[in-house]
């Protein structure tokens, strides 16, 4: 990939959660174009392999680790094994997250008929299973908690270090249907605003990106039908987004390394910043 500038990340050794996934897998690369040695993890080591390779094979360094980040253990063993082949870990993105169908309901808003309805296949806010409204706040909060507590606290005994979690715009404005993935990633902004103030003295800044709608794996089937025309929602979406279309990947770069840079970023702690389009300063009329 060509990222939009550079900025010299040479001599740095970054760790990106969910790195095998479509926003994140970008992220490295772009991290990496950039200098730094890249560590990948994700659940799904076949996937974190890959972007390696594509990283590699462009000239950079970089290695994939399976990793579940609601797991320490996990998470403490894939640090050993980062620090022993590049380093202390200097930048941490958090971008492990997700939503889960057991966590959202069938309808926008609530009808008479959801009150009524007694039929266990229909997913009212009434019979929204606790277990899937667990999974996701635990995927995107202690997902993010949890690698930060492992990664963070070499960056505190150096003195230095950059965090940037990955929140959502639905943090700002919280989307129907899917109750737990959107206060899941309010916590994270909310996080991000706490964790900046709590670790400035120890030289680390902690900040966050807010994307707004861009198509990835997760919700294509939300967003497009099976022909690839878009559905219902997307043209909800759409309408209400000024810029009127989805974003790519390559839309969140620019940001990213903006606030890794210290030297164009380094009073900048505490902030989310939203790459939406437009959709969150939008009311609708």
């Amino acid at each position: 990939m060509s990222v939009p500038f550079m900025i010299d990340l040479k001599g740095k050794v970054a760790v990106v959660t969910g790195g095998g996934g479509i926003l994140c897998s970008v992220m490295a690369q772009a991290i990496a174009e950039c200098g730094a040695k890249v560590a990948i993890l994700d659940l799904r080591k076949e996937a974190a392999d890959k972007v390696a390779a594509q990283i590699n094979a462009n000239g950079g360094t970089a290695m994939g680790i399976s990793c579940n980040v609601l797991e320490k253990a996990s998470i403490e063993e894939a640090a050993k094994t980062v620090e022993a082949a590049y380093g202390k870990v200097n930048i941490l993105i958090n971008g492990a997250g997700g939503n889960n169908p057991k966590g959202t309901t069938d309808n926008e808003t609530m009808t008479k008929a959801d009150v009524l309805n007694a039929d266990p296949n229909v997913k009212t806010f009434f019979n929204l299973d606790p277990n899937g409204i667990q999974f996701v706040f635990n995927l995107n909060f202690l997902g993010s908690l949890l690698p930060t507590q492992v990664f963070a606290k070499s960056m505190a005994e150096d003195g230095k270090g950059t965090i940037i979690n990955i929140s959502s715009m639905n943090a700002f404005r919280p989307l129907t249907k899917i109750p737990a993935y959107s206060a899941a990633k309010a916590a994270v902004s909310n996080f991000t605003q706490w964790l900046a103030v709590h670790l400035a003295p120890m030289g680390i800044r902690v900040n966050a990106i807010a994307p707004g709608f861009f198509l990835t794996d997760q919700n294509r089937a939300l967003l497009t039908n099976p022909d690839g025309s878009l559905t219902p929602r997307s043209h909800k979406i759409l309408s209400h987004t000024p810029m009127n279309k989805f974003g790519v990947p390559q839309d969140l770069i620019g940001a990213l390394l903006w606030l890794l840079s210290d030297a164009g970023a380094g009073f900048v702690t505490g902030t989310v910043i939203p790459i939406d389009g437009g959709f969150a300063a939008y009311s609708g009329v």
